[in-house]
């Protein structure tokens, strides 16, 4: 059916109208966001570090939001149970996940997850970053990660490494450092971090991938020694110990983060609201001390460069775990 000349006016005019209704209410939504109180879901128990990192963002938001930040503990499942609370939360920015780098580990390991890390959950930005240091016994003849690659390829089936459980980041990093160094080394897992560093404090194991805060008191003692650090600049607390990058692996990165994320479909403009507000935060100098306290140091960014991450380090993990021949649930 044709429209004559007045009608055609009159349906383009309403087409237009509904279109200008649309894009405004579209630009619209960071100024009515938040209109209600922002949970931020810490898929782990209270204590630990996302807990610690969200109960120390919980009031620079609620400034800058004027409305309350509920923090909301959703321990389970190595983080999946709020994981997964998220992924299907409405889609508007009210409610915000908290994820450690296990977020990518759990994914690449397992491919019957109720939630798609790239479908189901829209990056806000990383929140923190702790470089892991490379360590090793004390009684072993080495003081850089290259001489410790010449000694394990001059006596193959001697050395092997310890992490804080199988399937691991440390278990895949070490992993795909190993492939890179063009050696074979034994994986001893431990139930944690404490009893991986107690093992190489002891010679059970001959080198550590852990935290700084998990291993210093091990390297005061004198017990074990620092080859390098994980970041790819060189840390702070150890200014003299070169990064993996300047011990001859180019771009090799070895650090724990968190991130904070929300629900895929959330609109850009709301994403890019939080995201605002939250680096705002991280450079507060009173928040940045609180967190040096707590042995991590602030990161901040864009949503695309945390996504960019995420997809990153999905390839590789599933990479390492073909590599270490670890099995995918």
């Amino acid at each position: 059916m044709q429209l004559n000349g007045r009608l055609r006016q009159i349906f383009f005019a309403a087409v237009a109208i509904a279109m200008l209704a649309l894009v405004n209410g579209v630009q619209g939504w960071a100024d009515d966001y938040p209109n209600r109180p922002v949970r931020i879901i810490v898929p782990t128990q209270a204590g630990a570090a996302q807990d610690i990192i969200a109960r120390l963002l919980q009031p620079h938001l609620e400034k800058a939001f004027g409305q309350p930040v509920i923090v909301e503990n959703r321990s389970g499942a190595s983080t999946m149970i709020g994981t997964d609370a998220v992924a299907k939360a409405a889609p508007d920015g009210h409610t915000l996940l908290i994820v450690p780098t296990t977020f990518t580990v759990n994914a690449a390991l397992n491919a019957k997850l109720s939630f798609d890390l790239e479908r189901d959950f829209a990056p806000i930005t990383v929140l923190v970053k702790n470089p892991l240091l490379f360590a090793v016994n004390a009684k072993v003849p080495a003081r850089t990660l290259a001489e410790f690659v010449v000694l394990v390829k001059a006596e193959p089936g001697r050395f092997n490494y310890g992490t804080s459980g199988a399937s691991t980041q440390a278990h895949l990093l070490l992993e795909m450092w190993t492939a890179r160094a063009g050696i074979k080394m034994q994986h001893i897992p431990y139930r944690g971090g404490a009893p991986a560093a107690l093992a190489v404090a002891s010679g059970e194991v001959q080198l550590v991938l852990l935290s700084p805060l998990g291993i210093l008191p091990q390297i005061e003692a004198g017990l074990v020694r620092p080859l390098a650090t994980g970041g790819l600049a060189r840390d702070p607390k150890f200014p003299d110990l070169p990064t993996a990058a300047e011990s001859g692996f180019p771009g090799f990165e070895a650090v724990q983060w968190l991130g904070l994320l929300t629900t895929a479909g959330t609109p850009a403009d709301v994403v890019a609201r939080i995201n605002r507000e939250v680096n705002r935060a991280l450079r507060d100098s009173d928040l940045a001390g609180k967190l040096a306290m707590q042995g991590t140091t602030a990161a901040g960014g864009t949503p695309d460069a945390f996504k960019e991450l995420i997809v990153n380090e999905l390839r590789n993990w599933k990479a390492a775990a073909q590599r270490a021949d670890l099995k995918v649930e």
